[in-house]
């Protein structure tokens, strides 16, 4: 659970900027402006803060909602969203719309684009897969796409389809995905398909994991996801190796904790172990050549040992002591 203090001042209404109406409501899902409009709310009204679970219930969301919003408005350069620590707890100023910059038109001629046949099918195809009209903003970019990018008309189609098919419709996502698939030298369908087909193989064994953990997708951190993903794709374990490790995490220290599970599987890596017979060998053997133990201990070599003892001759002290010595004389 998040928590998120507002910088407000304490007025009886809530002013909404004719910016915000304008410019980035009509883009945007219903829940983000939801989240945004009841968190504004709660910091005028002088509220210093507010959990994601309670906004999540007033406004009938998840808690995962919640966040993607705060996120997604932050992207947009509605809000600061600064972190107060590592417990997911945030600072959240929302800003004077009328201070941020606006953004300089490249030097496409948007017009004299929109005359060609295929750009033009290619936005109306765009239209109808995020079910909204596009802003020039947006037709500005995927002219970009295919000019520094060299991506064709139909694998930005794909691109879109794919983001929405995962419920995501909103510019700034589907920029990331047009980015990591550059970064990864996409330039055909066919190199796009193999890509979105181990990305998906990728997260389908994540949630299978984290379900495993009992943990929930949004709930996770980068650093998390990067060991999830060395797991798969570094270590190549298969999901019963991962979950035995898990197991043996939850035996030692009655919790699910990624460090302790990640040093386990790495132990394994380095041992050459992928499968859980390899696992029952290792304790077997861990088991047979373990040092048998011995109740009996050798006393140490200490100062009291090493001095050389002395012999009594007890029945001749036991005379002197009673005093006999002297009678017998």
């Amino acid at each position: 659970m998040s928590t998120f203090m507002f910088k407000n001042k304490t007025q009886e209404y809530t002013p909404v900027s004719n910016v915000f109406i304008d410019k980035y409501m009509p883009k945007a899902r219903g829940e983000f402006v939801k989240v945004y409009l009841l968190g504004l709310k709660y910091c005028i009204s002088g509220e210093p803060g507010v959990s994601s679970s309670l906004l999540a219930s007033a406004l009938h969301l998840l808690e995962t909602d919640v966040m993607n919003a705060w996120n997604y408005w932050s992207d947009e350069n509605v809000i600061k969203m600064i972190p107060i620590d590592n417990m997911k707890n945030y600072n959240i100023e929302f800003l004077d719309l009328k201070e941020v910059p606006e953004e300089k038109p490249g030097n496409v001629n948007l017009l004299e684009e929109l005359n060609n046949n295929s750009t033009k099918d290619m936005f109306e195809d765009i239209q109808m897969l995020i079910g909204r009209p596009l802003s020039s903003k947006e037709m500005m970019t995927y002219i970009g796409w295919q000019k520094e990018y060299n991506f064709p008309p139909e694998l930005i189609l794909l691109l879109i389809q794919y983001c929405v098919s995962k419920g995501k419709t909103d510019y700034r996502y589907i920029e990331k995905i047009a980015m990591a698939w550059y970064d990864s030298k996409i330039s055909t369908i066919d190199d796009a398909q193999a890509y979105i087909k181990r990305h998906e193989d990728k997260w389908m064994k994540i949630g299978k994991i984290l379900n495993y953990l009992g943990i929930k997708d949004g709930e996770i951190m980068k650093p998390q996801e990067e060991m999830l993903d060395k797991w798969i794709n570094i270590y190549k374990f298969p999901l019963d190796v991962i979950y035995k490790a898990c197991e043996i995490c939850f035996e030692r220290i009655n919790k699910s904790d990624f460090k302790y599970i990640d040093g386990i599987l790495g132990s394994w890596f380095k041992e050459g172990i992928q499968t859980l017979e390899d696992v029952a060998k290792r304790d077997v053997k861990k088991t047979t050549y373990r040092k048998p133990s011995n109740n009996y201990k050798q006393p140490s070599k200490d100062n009291f040992n090493n001095f050389e003892q002395r012999t009594y001759d007890y029945d001749d002290l036991e005379r002197k002591l009673l005093g006999w010595e002297k009678k017998d004389e």
